[in-house]
């Protein structure tokens, strides 16, 4: 038995020493590839995009027919603010299908798959940015900077991001991310979770690596103090001053009404909005919480608490607007074409652990030590006419970026230790 425990230790040992040896690495590869922030002109209208460009940026797209008089011009200009752990990978493949098959200018990193997040966006990071450059489609992970973006953005584009109730998002960055946040590994106990919740100031400091990820996340993703209480005048003073930024703010509980408010927006079709969920959980890695422990999570990530009421009512005020039997209608017909492609595209008809994934083009990226992302198998004997479109829908983020040509080295540099160091 000691042996056992001697052979535990070991590993855990060793585990420990490659993974400190990592984070150094990965840390240094980060700052090596951080491009230098291109030197800010005197004319700050020399390092934006002009409305001249709106024309030529959209050439290759053409309005919808439609049934009435009303015209339509579908937007392709778009800033999709992918925050983390919010359904946000699935609206990525929604935009990453639109931009491709309308042949429109993706703002790409450089070496990965997020703009050096957590770093402050910038808009160097853009691969072969120069000033001036013109872009349709910014939507790749990033910590937010409004006037860094809008200098790669025609005027008239359209600002997008995605909220999920706080409590839901913590449970799953909490679950998702503690291997990478070093203070957690203090944590004892089979729920790691519960007993964060129940002390967190013990396993939390502002200044801590990836700490971030444990504390109002979304507030920090927008760009914000992430350490603010929810009561602090300022989070209020953040919070419309986003409403200010954003045209359209989605809500993950009502995912396919916000849909239907996209599609709306940007005037595109139901073609346009089909979906298959991307990057779900197997059930038995979802924690559940009882209401005290909701309770604490929502006082812990009371920023982003009042951050998700405030846009929750700005949602459902749309929803009113646009008439709650239309969406109704509308809701019903999006689900009825996402069920006909389901039965088109899907082998066994639903989501199978990462271990069952026969192509690896379909393989989703995992967490540090463990494989709890699902994933999807394409039925083999698919018609023709919709095997690339069934492919492009169940294509994760990291594929679907090679595919459109983006470099991941940096990123496939980590995946390769982080399954080496943790993997089964």
């Amino acid at each position: 038995m000691s042996a056992i425990k001697g052979k535990k230790c070991t590993r855990m040992t060793r585990r420990l020493i490659l993974w400190v040896l990592l984070t150094n690495i990965m840390l240094l590869l980060y700052c090596l590839t951080n491009p230098t922030q291109v030197k800010i002109r005197d004319s700050q209208q020399q390092d934006t995009c002009p409305l001249s460009m709106v024309k030529l940026l959209t050439k290759n797209v053409s309005s919808p027919s439609l049934s009435t008089s009303e015209v339509c011009i579908p937007k392709v200009n778009i800033m999709f603010m992918k925050t983390h752990k919010t359904a946000s990978s699935t609206i990525l493949n929604i935009l990453f299908r639109f931009g491709e098959k309308h042949k429109l200018k993706f703002a790409f990193p450089d070496g990965r798959n997020d703009f050096f997040y957590p770093s402050p966006f910038l808009c160097s990071q853009v691969k072969d940015y120069r000033p001036g450059d013109c872009f349709n489609i910014v939507c790749n992970h990033m910590r937010f900077d409004h006037q860094e973006v809008a200098k790669l953005l025609p005027p008239d584009a359209v600002y997008i991001t995605i909220l999920r109730d706080p409590v839901d998002l913590f449970e799953s960055s909490f679950n998702y991310y503690r291997r990478a946040v070093p203070l957690t590994w203090r944590i004892n106990g089979e729920n790691q979770l519960v007993e964060f919740l129940n002390n967190p100031h013990t396993f939390y400091s502002p200044e801590a690596f990836n700490s971030f990820y444990l504390k109002n996340l979304l507030f920090f993703d927008f760009g914000f103090d992430n350490n603010l209480e929810g009561d602090d005048p300022r989070v209020m003073r953040d919070i419309h001053k986003l409403s200010t930024r954003f045209d359209l703010v989605l809500v993950a509980e009502y995912f396919d009404e916000s849909l239907i408010l996209l599609k709306d927006t940007l005037c595109w079709t139901m073609e346009d909005i089909l979906y298959f969920k991307l990057n779900a959980r197997r059930r038995s890695s979802v924690s559940r919480l009882t209401p005290e422990l909701r309770a604490k999570a929502l006082q812990w990530n009371g920023a982003d608490w009042r951050l998700y009421q405030h846009f929750n009512a700005t949602f459902w005020a749309r929803v009113e607007a646009y008439g709650r039997e239309r969406m109704k209608q509308e809701v019903k017909e999006l689900r009825r074409r996402n069920a006909e492609m389901k039965a088109i595209c899907i082998q066994d008809g639903g989501a199978v652990e990462a271990q069952n994934i026969h192509d690896r083009r379909f393989l989703p990226w995992q967490p540090v030590g463990e494989s709890s992302i699902l994933g999807y198998n394409v039925k083999q004997n698919i018609d023709p006419q919709f095997r690339e479109i069934c492919e492009k829908m169940l294509t994760p983020e990291i594929q679907y970026l090679s595919q459109l040509g983006v470099s991941l080295w940096l990123t496939r540099l980590w995946g390769w230790f982080k399954d080496t160091v943790f993997g089964d």
